[in-house]
């Protein structure tokens, strides 16, 4: 309706604000609140007169503080969710925690952006946790990056204390293969370079953190990718004689249509789409990225849950692998250590894992290479205990990232760089032997399968 008025909706675009504690994160995002005019009516007035009441100086962060243990401690404890929208585009912000013992929040928290603003306290300079967060966007494959570096209004503004930031950090980001696409001099207090430029910055001729913001790209869809659909589950209904066995889940990338010919890896065992099924719908004829579908097939083949439907028609990029290379922080309360078993998540498949190398460490990480300890980054080898159907992160995020779970516990977390390629094993019974086996089973059983 709203387009046929000749109204076009705006894209819309996640990016994460992150930084050490107290660098200013949740002050720059209530003065874009502020300055875009996305606060619901009356907000800014209701947050100054309650301030005034209780005898308190107004900031910009109050906005955000929407939780009591928030408000009681004075720092950001969980991935709050703010809606801002320039003239370009709406912005989902993720304000993602600085302090050390958040980094699971923050490391949950912008694994759902595209881009990110890194804030940096002038007055403090490169904080630790600046370095961490800087990891962590590299380890996610968040390219778009923009640093801001608050409070220099407390510096007079000083250029030199600016580029000598800039040479610091920037050196450092090199490391990680990351690259900002800008430096920006900024007072979010005092809405300096926010979105308009600041006179007493006549020495800083670059953009606005808005107009940086705005020169992001939203990457490409999936769906003009290869098709990939990780198998959630495996159905079967027998009311009416109902004899279909419904292969599950959601597809990741690309499209398949009925008749189209797929692979399932690790097992590589194929057949044919026979229909496309959809809950409480009529069947459909092509299926696409972030549908959940179900699928009969014209054969019958016998594959389990954490397989990878792929098409056979295209170079899918999906190896059957045990062994893979991957970026990897490290968040449990013991160590990762190499001999023993941890449970290893990708998609829809589990098995258990064992860390065969570490590679390198990321990051300003001395010592030996025999564990990474809480709150390190590192490359390293995982060894599988059976193969998975696997992609390399930058060839597809949703087959490339990664949780490892420790006594129950998410302990670490990362992105396949490589997969090592399981060569086809040669089998001493013939390749359809499993499929005769359970259409003898099938026919002569019904009632059990």
């Amino acid at each position: 309706m709203a387009e046929e008025q000749g109204f076009t909706p705006l894209e819309r675009m996640n990016i994460v604000i992150t930084g050490h504690v107290d660098h200013g994160k949740s002050t720059l995002v209530g003065r874009l609140l502020t300055d875009t005019r996305s606060l619901p009516e009356g907000k800014l007035q209701a947050v100054q007169d309650s301030c005034k009441k209780n005898g308190r100086v107004f900031e910009y962060a109050f906005l955000l503080d929407a939780l009591d243990d928030e408000q009681k401690q004075g720092i950001t404890i969980d991935s709050a969710r703010i809606f801002f929208k320039s003239k370009l585009r709406e912005y989902i912000i993720i304000d993602a925690p600085g302090h050390i013992e958040f980094l699971r929040n923050m490391l949950s928290g912008a694994s759902r952006a595209v881009a990110a603003v890194l804030v940096i306290d002038a007055l403090e300079g490169v904080a630790e946790n600046s370095r961490r967060h800087g990891l962590l966007l590299s380890l996610l494959g968040i390219s778009q990056v923009l640093v801001a570096v608050n409070k220099l209004d407390a510096l007079q503004y000083d250029e030199q204390v600016f580029n000598s930031i800039r040479q610091e950090y920037g050196t450092y980001l090199e490391t990680l293969k990351v690259k900002p696409l800008a430096f920006v001099p900024i007072s979010a207090r005092e809405g300096k370079n926010i979105s308009t430029r600041a006179p007493e910055m006549p020495w800083y001729e670059g953009k606005t953190i808005l107009e940086v913001l705005d020169s992001f790209h939203n990457p490409p869809s999936n769906e003009h990718g290869f098709f990939a659909m990780p198998v959630q589950d495996v159905y079967r209904f027998s009311n009416d004689n109902d004899q279909r066995r419904i292969y599950a889940g959601t597809i990741v990338s690309g499209e398949v249509k009925v008749g189209d010919e797929v692979r399932f890896l690790p097992s590589r065992k194929t057949a044919h789409i026979k229909t496309i099924e959809v809950w409480n719908a009529p069947s459909k004829v092509i299926a696409k990225t972030n549908e959940a579908s179900g699928f009969t097939l014209e054969e019958d083949i016998y594959v389990k849950r954490g397989e990878v439907m792929i098409r056979t028609d295209e170079q899918a990029p999906v190896r059957v692998s045990t062994e893979i290379k991957a970026n990897l922080i490290w968040l449990g309360e013991k160590p990762l250590t190499f001999y023993k078993p941890y449970l290893f998540k990708l998609g829809s498949a589990k098995v258990d894992a064992r860390l065969e190398r570490i590679e390198r460490f990321l990051g300003d990480r001395d010592g030996d290479y025999t564990e990474l300890r809480r709150h390190d980054c590192g490359c390293v080898t995982l060894r599988l205990s059976r193969p998975i159907g696997v992609s390399s992160f930058y060839d597809n995020p949703s087959l490339g990232r990664f949780v490892i779970v420790d006594a129950y516990n998410a302990a670490g977390g990362g992105i396949v760089l490589e997969a090592v390629e399981e060569p086809q094993k040669i089998q001493a019974i013939p390749d359809d032997f499993e499929e005769e086996l359970f259409a003898l089973l099938k026919r002569y059983f019904p009632h059990r399968f």
